[in-house]
């Protein structure tokens, strides 16, 4: 009964935090800011809750509620309506998620803008390879080495887990090693929990298990993870195969993103690092291209 209690309690207290950020997201914004005119003078600053539940194609009465803190159901089309409208910025999108008691928590997707600093320190990590990944293994950012190094998952999508397991495995950067792959799946599996009712996540898992037998396999299995850092075999067509350290770091600035860096594990993979980024663009290239058009220019 306590635990019950407790959590009541909880809630209440999240309900009235909400409350209290919206007020205090549509204060800092003025009509002007969304194209509204200015009007007669104003009590407070900012919009006021009408205009906000009218930018958000929201009820008054909804939207005064949920500033009240009242228990009402919220969705995610709502919640990002009222970001939208108050130009919540991503950590802030993913706080008003949090206080509305919706488990599904905005990631960084293909495509999503950056800190500057992140490819400043990427490029300074040459000749490591590092990459950002999102949640879903978008690559957000890389650097040169990384794109010598793993060039396959830079095609198409650009997306780490496509190409890991619909990539035939004479040609994958990554061997399939079940053990790497369940762990793959499990991070996702905790990734898609928060994220429960996305579009974008749903069609990708949709995907993947229809493409892949492998991947479905282990979706079935339900187990979760987290990023480690591991020894892991690469395979480049260009050099053949090095054995390289992953080193995995969280990155607070982007929700759920996280940055991957390899290193050399010994002497040979040194030197097959070495030699592949002293080779030019087109000779790193040309045997992943020989290699598709003699045995993959079938399947185009």
């Amino acid at each position: 009964m306590t635990d019950v209690v407790d959590m009541r309690t909880l809630r209440k207290a999240r309900r009235a935090e909400l409350g209290s950020f919206l007020k205090s997201r549509r204060a800092r914004i003025s009509p002007e800011d969304v194209g509204l005119p200015p009007g007669p003078r104003r009590r407070t600053p900012g919009l006021r809750r009408e205009e906000v539940a009218q930018l958000s194609g929201i009820g008054i009465t909804w939207y005064t509620w949920l500033e009240q803190g009242r228990s009402i159901n919220v969705s995610v089309q709502v919640l990002n309506s009222v970001a939208r409208t108050l130009q919540l910025d991503a950590a802030e999108k993913a706080h008003l998620y949090r206080l509305a008691d919706v488990p599904t928590v905005p990631t960084a997707h293909a495509g999503t803008a950056l800190p500057e600093e992140l490819q400043v320190i990427l490029d300074h990590l040459d000749p490591l390879p590092g990459v950002v990944l999102s949640a879903r293994y978008d690559v957000l950012a890389h650097n040169e080495p990384y794109e010598a190094l793993c060039p396959g998952f830079l095609t198409g999508e650009r997306n780490v887990a496509r190409r890991v397991f619909l990539t035939p495995e004479c040609c994958n950067t990554y061997q399939h090693n079940w053990d790497d792959l369940r762990r793959m799946v499990g991070y996702l599996r905790g990734a898609y929990a928060k994220n429960l009712g996305d579009p974008y996540w749903e069609e990708f898992i949709v995907e993947l298990c229809s493409e892949s037998s492998n991947f479905k396999a282990l979706w079935a299995r339900n187990d979760v993870a987290v990023p480690v850092s591991r020894t892991k075999q690469v395979r480049n067509l260009a050099v053949g195969e090095l054995e390289m350290f992953l080193t995995s770091m969280s990155l607070p600035s982007v929700p759920h993103a996280w940055m991957q860096i390899y290193t050399p594990t010994n002497e040979v993979a040194w030197g097959k690092l070495r030699e592949l980024l002293a080779m030019s663009v087109e000779e790193r290239q040309r045997p992943w291209v020989e290699h598709r058009e003699q045995l993959h220019s079938a399947a185009g």
